[in-house]
């Protein structure tokens, strides 16, 4: 009798709190127990996307369709299958500013669109690689917390948890940023394509690559044999503290420019747009980058060529 006891309490719990199929889950921050259905999040690239499933965490069920460093992401041509991806999220994360138009266009009349561009007023013709920012960056993780929690209003609480979280990291990379600016108050770079530039921008580095150079190839366009002989007598000159590489954007012009910086023991600091596959975040990433950028720097001022950096009338960042 027992037994049988035992079995209708079960039968009853079950049927009241819906289990017995794992499909309820508990939310952290709710104080409840939910139904367990994660919102389907597109991420044009994998930087985004990698804010995205910081933000949201257990909530979200996050696909990056650009992840892979192998390719030309300017010239990224999406998959049919890709297309049909996005167009089925509930939230899309792009970049704009004309990085990836593919992705916005594909978008269905309910998905919540977050757009990095907008977040920060960047148009088409600015420099688009902004995950680089930490404006943008911060911008886009408040901008993600309140899409979601507007999506799921119970986990709230969870996304701003999970949001608050995230800041701590991006304030620890901050100071990290902060510390270098103080160690290299004087250091400036040159770059064979301007992907870089918003974080060179926070650090406070100041960009000595020939003006006409760096707008050609922000425009997408092919640099003037005049141009890229600029470029290559400022390295060798050891005009610049470092020189920034795109190897996304690799081309005969980039190849012969960054033949030159190393010919001339001016240090080489491969930047990709896309996060590599061995970092866990974007914050790791940007952390690791100026790591990378401070043992370049330190490498160049022991350099039996270094000389004193270029005056004001050097080229300024401007768009690049």
């Amino acid at each position: 009798m027992r037994g049988a006891a035992a079995a209708v309490v079960c039968a009853a719990v079950l049927a009241a709190t819906g289990c017995g199929s794992g499909t309820q889950s508990t939310e952290e921050g709710s104080g409840s127990t939910a139904q367990f259905d994660p919102i389907a999040v597109v991420a044009s690239i994998n930087q985004w996307g990698m804010l995205a499933k910081e933000v949201g965490g257990d909530q979200v069920r996050v696909t990056s369709i650009l992840g892979s460093t192998n390719v030309d992401a300017h010239d990224f041509e999406p998959k049919t299958s890709d297309i049909a991806t996005v167009s089925k999220a509930k939230v899309l994360v792009a970049n704009g500013a004309g990085y990836d138009e593919w992705a916005t266009k594909a978008v269905s009349g309910d998905t919540t669109v977050v757009t990095a561009a907008t977040t920060v007023g960047a148009s088409d013709g600015d420099n688009p690689h902004l995950w680089f920012s930490k404006d943008a960056r911060k911008a886009m993780a408040k901008e993600l917390s309140e899409a979601f929690s507007k999506i799921k209003p119970d986990s709230k609480d969870y996304f701003a948890k999970r949001l608050a979280a995230w800041q701590e990291d991006e304030d620890e990379l901050e100071t990290s940023m902060d510390k270098f600016s103080e160690k290299h108050p004087e250091a400036t770079y040159a770059s064979t394509e301007s992907v870089a530039y918003y974080l060179m921008s926070d650090l406070n580095v100041r960009d000595v690559t020939p003006e006409q150079y760096a707008q050609t190839m922000l425009n997408g366009g092919e640099p003037a044999p005049a141009d890229v002989q600029d470029l290559q007598t400022l390295l060798e000159k050891h005009k610049a503290g470092m020189l920034i590489n795109n190897p996304q954007e690799a081309s005969d012009t980039t190849n012969l420019i960054t033949g030159t910086a190393h010919k001339s023991d001016v240090p080489v600091v491969n930047v990709t747009e896309q996060v590599p596959e061995r970092y866990d975040s974007l914050v790791d990433w940007m952390d690791s980058l100026v790591t990378e950028f401070d043992k370049a720097l330190a490498s160049d001022a022991t350099s039996p060529e270094a000389t004193p950096s270029p005056s004001s009338s050097a080229s300024d960042a401007g768009s690049k």
